[in-house]
């Protein structure tokens, strides 16, 4: 699958407005690494799902992630399972990879996106079809935060 055919079935024709033609000419994967817990298993199925749209990932286990979680300013409550390092933008959580192509693209004046807690039906989160309304939040550096995107 070459990159634009994989940003149109990521974010869908429609919203093909949002990528930047720098990042489809590159052609190049976009890089990510992950810190988690070695017993997580929906962090390894968030995971799968962020390879499948494109990105390559570098895992890094850890028995503790807090400390990843406080050097990269994520705010208490918007805690997740995992958290990721990907260009200068934090992902918590189980962040839809189509939102975090969005972010790169938009070059958003935000800290980073997370899915505070685990909700049902988010990436690496699929359970026999069900799916709970959750927020995709932004924050930025000064402590303000905002919904990025609603799914479920």
């Amino acid at each position: 699958m070459n990159r634009r055919d994989f940003v149109l079935g990521a974010v869908g024709a429609g919203a093909l407005a949002f990528v930047a033609p720098r990042i489809l000419r590159a052609g190049a994967p976009i890089s990510m690494t992950v810190y988690k817990e070695s017993t997580c298993g929906c962090c390894k199925e968030w995971i799968k799902h962020v390879k499948k749209h494109g990105f390559t990932v570098k895992v890094v286990e850890m028995s503790d992630v807090t400390p990843v979680k406080r050097s990269s300013g994520v705010p208490l409550a918007f805690g997740s399972c995992h958290t990721a390092l990907v260009g200068k933008y934090v992902v918590e959580g189980h962040v839809p990879a189509d939102l975090i192509l969005r972010m790169l693209t938009e070059k958003a004046a935000i800290v980073g996106l997370a899915v505070p807690g685990m909700p049902i039906g988010s990436p690496g989160m699929e359970q026999d079809g069900i799916v709970q309304k959750y927020n995709v939040m932004a924050w930025t550096a000064d402590g303000r935060s905002r919904v990025y995107a609603s799914r479920g």
